[in-house]
């Protein structure tokens, strides 16, 4: 029972990871406006040397549910969700779309925290490559002047051999010993617009 979850998680990552490069791939880049970035590990040493600095992660809440979550995650707006009512037959998944709303319900969490201008903001996605890019873009275009992309993300790099090739057990959040659960705290959940 648990290598079939196991291999479900894993394919529902799979298929999710692949969505946004599908669904979005005009918006999908790895490259910010400001050019911050920081590993998982340099994450974490920014938000224990500067207690005003905010980690965000901007993945789908299902991908989260089945991967995990790292502990200190102050908020949780997703960048693109799976659109569970349309199936693309030929991708042979559900397409991503962007979340619309994104722009607004990070300013409200952010402004909630009361985070200024200019405290770090740490925005992270599964691997760093095709959300916090475009999601720090977008928060910095909200008027803060520094937002960090993590470019290995929460699950980081594919193992390149062995049985296990393919895996997302290089680097990242999780594979850095860094503090992550499955149990999501309701304060941080992603809740969609009502």
């Amino acid at each position: 029972m648990k290598k079939r979850r196991l291999l479900i998680g894993s394919l529902l990552a799979a298929a999710l990871a692949a969505g946004p490069v599908l669904a979005q791939e005009s918006d999908a880049y790895r490259e910010t406006q400001l050019g911050l970035y920081v590993t998982a590990a340099e994450a974490w040493d920014l938000m224990q040397e500067n207690e005003r600095a905010v980690l965000i992660d901007v993945r789908d809440p299902v991908e989260i549910k089945f991967t995990g979550f790292a502990e200190p995650t102050d908020i949780h707006v997703p960048w693109v969700l799976a659109d569970r009512d349309s199936f693309d037959e030929e991708a042979k998944t559900w397409p991503m779309v962007r979340n619309a709303d994104f722009e607004a319900q990070v300013k409200a969490r952010l402004d909630a925290l009361g985070v200024a201008e200019d405290d770090p903001i740490i925005v992270m996605c599964r691997s760093g490559a095709t959300r916090s890019a475009p999601g720090a873009d977008a928060i910095h275009a909200l008027g803060y002047s520094q937002v960090y992309s993590v470019d290995d993300g929460f699950e980081g790099s594919t193992l390149k051999e062995g049985d296990s090739r393919g895996v997302r057990a290089v680097n990242g959040w999780r594979n850095s010993g860094l503090p992550w659960s499955y149990e999501i705290d309701p304060e941080v959940a992603w809740r969609p617009a009502s």
